[in-house]
């Protein structure tokens, strides 16, 4: 079997810059599997293969490409011997219909196979299928390649003269296509795409080819020539640390620690907007300083796609980077050019912070009324008042009357800066800006902080809100998204979840759990649910029932992403723990009980206890130390009144660990009761005495976590 290389390009128009980097790992990644399809190439190959993406070319290369795929034995079910075959032992009109589609006839009968299929015994039709050639294989799996890109939205466009294919006026595809090269070796191979036929040659550089069009020699030469005689670096992921080395570079010349902003989204969509990257440094006016900064960093991301540049303290600097897809000799009208353009975006931005501090955001509330926050839930305003409701009584129950007043106060005004110019033009400011006019409005630092960092935590692995205020508020916003979104029905499905609830369960936790709050979850949503008034149904049992159950399971995958197993998340969990700050030192307990040499044999009577109590009536937890009968029973019962007032100590003293670690002394009694005491016995008396010992057992056992869970 011979092989060579492969390389495919499509040459396109300029492609949208933020799906680059996906839709060339799926045209890789879709060509090679279309030719493993056809047994063209091994999957071992896969990684091997090297995917390109710069802004006018997807491309593939892979390694040890057949030209003709080996022949093969295949074996094809036709039908039940039954159907095929009549008493005789005769093709039916079934079977030979069959195989007249296979390209087979009569005489094929005498050749099949007969073998078990279930029950019954099935015709199979033997041949050998000959290798498609690479041609026929890489035909069909660019067609399906293309057809499968993850397009973020098509266009159509007519074909150039002299490429129309029959019945075909136009193309739908994400950019209009411009060239094709597939090369096998030195080879090209004759397939079409997008009404391009496959050659050898591709385009470089719009401005800085040194030769055009470029001419490819083989499918290994690709990417070198490309740079060479294209001036494109063809490799998204080598462009993009060739972009991130010239930051730095650029950066570090400049001395005193200054440092380009850490952005990857923004790394890889100015990776997809250039061909060969040329950082320049560039600034602005210093007076645009006054802005807060985070206003200028967005601006010049959002809009012009700089880097801005931090200082050794993280202060922004009036100097910025700039990514440009040419290298002239005298850059200074890029450069010129650049700062020329980025002189209005920060006069806008300064403006809108001018303007916006002339009104406080005290008398931005009303304005919150005229605000739709959902049809169902009212306006902001509305939603306002829910959340400074919960926030009260958060705050009440974590640090009194003063807690209360401060989180109200933050509550009342954490949605006002949605009114803002700021906000209005930057969605993604909002809390941030708040928490800049609180200041200038004359709030305390609390104030300013908790309406700032409501919001938070906003994402995985983002901090929580700095101050208690804060937390307090955060806790409040969320609860009231979750309760009020459940109330209604308004659930998320599969990947759909427009009102992130996943997200602020995963906050709601975040802050229960780390910042060790002595509130209780179901109190909680009782709470928010009553804040809603008549906007919600009466009963709130089902829809908090949901949301509880919704909370546990997104508790559930965090823990196990944190390195905790399904029997000791499982375990606290099927308790449902209504302090969630106890469940990281309920699963410390639960790990270091399944050490122990006992917990094995524990945890499967414990689960035996419960399939037993599960059998009977409910069951009353008291023991007659008079109906003890038994020298094993009496032996459990001494052993609990031992073990079980030290294990309940530790349990109220929060020593979980300890207080598990303490049953341990349980193991030979409880083995020595299943093993001559027969519970379920025939006097009343008797049979309730011993259930309410495994009951009172039982409910001793299941106080940290549901040791059944830990059985094998």
């Amino acid at each position: 079997m011979s092989t060579q290389n492969l390389l495919v390009e499509l040459f396109v128009e300029e492609l949208p810059p933020k799906a680059l980097k996906t839709l060339g790992e799926a045209f890789a990644n879709g060509v090679f599997n279309g030719l493993e399809k056809h047994h063209l190439v091994l999957r071992a190959e896969v990684v091997k293969l090297q995917s390109f993406a710069s802004p006018r070319r997807l491309a593939v290369w892979i390694p040890a490409v057949l030209g003709v795929a080996v022949s093969r034995a295949s074996s094809q079910k036709l039908m039940p011997t039954s159907v095929g075959l009549d008493a005789q032992g005769n093709a039916t009109p079934a079977l030979l219909k069959k195989l007249q589609a296979l390209g087979a006839d009569a005489s094929a009968v005498a050749g099949l196979k007969r073998a078990p299929d279930g029950k019954a015994e099935a015709l199979f039709f033997e041949s050998m299928v000959k290798g498609a050639t690479l041609a026929q294989g890489l035909q069909a799996a660019l067609t399906e390649a293309i057809a499968k890109l993850p397009i973020p939205k098509v266009m159509s466009y007519q074909l150039e003269s002299g490429c129309e294919l029959p019945g075909w006026s136009s193309v739908s595809f994400v950019r209009p296509a411009h060239g094709l090269v597939a090369l096998h070796g030195s080879d090209v191979v004759p397939v079409e795409a997008l009404g391009l036929k496959a050659g050898r040659h591709t385009q470089g550089h719009r401005f800085e080819a040194r030769i055009s069009p470029v001419l490819l020699a083989n499918a290994d030469s690709y990417a070198a020539t490309l740079e060479v005689d294209g001036a494109v670096i063809a490799s998204f992921a080598k462009r993009r640390d060739e972009i991130a080395r010239q930051l730095a570079q650029a950066a570090a010349k400049l001395g005193g620690g200054c440092k380009p902003i850490e952005d990857d989204a923004l790394l890889d969509e100015v990776t997809g907007l250039v061909e060969r990257p040329n950082v320049l440094l560039c600034q602005f006016e210093p007076q645009f300083l006054d802005v807060p900064q985070e206003c200028l960093i967005l601006t010049m991301k959002a809009n012009q796609k700089y880097f801005p540049l931090l200082d050794a303290t993280g202060k922004l600097t009036n100097q910025f980077l700039v990514v440009s897809n040419i290298s002239p000799d005298d850059a200074s009208q890029v450069i010129g050019g650049n700062e020329r353009v980025v002189r209005p975006r920060l006069a806008d931005a300064k403006f809108f912070f001018d303007q916006d501090r002339k009104k406080t955001l005290a008398s931005r509330v009303a304005a919150l009324d005229k605000v739709v926050y959902h049809n169902k839930l009212g306006s902001q305003g509305e939603r306002s008042a829910r959340v400074r409701a919960i926030a009260q009584a958060i705050g009440q129950q974590l640090g009194g009357a003063a807690l209360a007043a401060q989180a109200d106060q933050a509550a009342l005004l954490a949605k006002t800066d949605l009114l803002t110019d700021m906000v209005g033009e930057f969605p993604e400011l909002q809390g941030i800006m708040g928490g800049y006019y609180a200041r200038h409005d004359g709030l305390s630092e609390a104030i300013a902080c908790a309406i700032e960092d409501h919001y938070k935590p906003r994402f995985a692995g983002d901090a929580l809100p700095r101050h208690q205020v804060g937390i307090v508020v955060a806790l409040a916003d969320k609860l009231e998204t979750l309760v009020g979104m459940f109330g209604i029905g308004n659930l998320p499905t599969g990947d759909k979840d427009p009102f992130a609830l996943r997200r602020h369960a995963l906050g709601v936790i975040r802050m229960l759990s780390e910042a060790d709050l002595a509130l209780d979850l179901g109190a909680l949503l009782r709470a928010a649910y009553a804040a809603f008034g008549d906007k919600l149904p009466a009963d709130a049992t089902t829809a908090l029932e949901a949301l509880q159950q919704f909370i546990y399971d997104r508790l559930a995958g965090s823990l196990r992403e944190q390195g905790y197993s399904a029997r000791e998340v499982d375990a606290v969990l099927a308790l449902k723990p209504q302090r969630l700050g106890d469940v990281p030192k309920r699963l410390a307990a639960v790990r270091a009980f399944a050490a122990l040499p006992e917990a094995p044999a524990l945890a499967a009577a414990n689960k035996r206890i419960g399939n037993i109590l599960k059998k009977a009536p409910p069951v009353d937890p008291h023991v007659s130390e008079v109906l003890l009968q038994e020298a094993a029973e009496m032996a459990l019962y001494g052993a609990m009144k031992s073990a079980l007032p030290q294990a309940d100590a530790l349990f109220e003293a929060g020593d979980y660990t300890a207080s598990l670690q303490s049953l341990a002394a349980l193991r030979a009694p409880v083995d020595a009761f299943f093993d001559g005491v027969m519970v379920n016995a025939e006097q009343l008396d008797l049979r309730l005495n011993r259930q309410g010992l495994l009951q009172t057992l039982h409910n001793a056992m299941n106080r940290v976590a549901d040791l059944s869970k830990l059985a094998a």
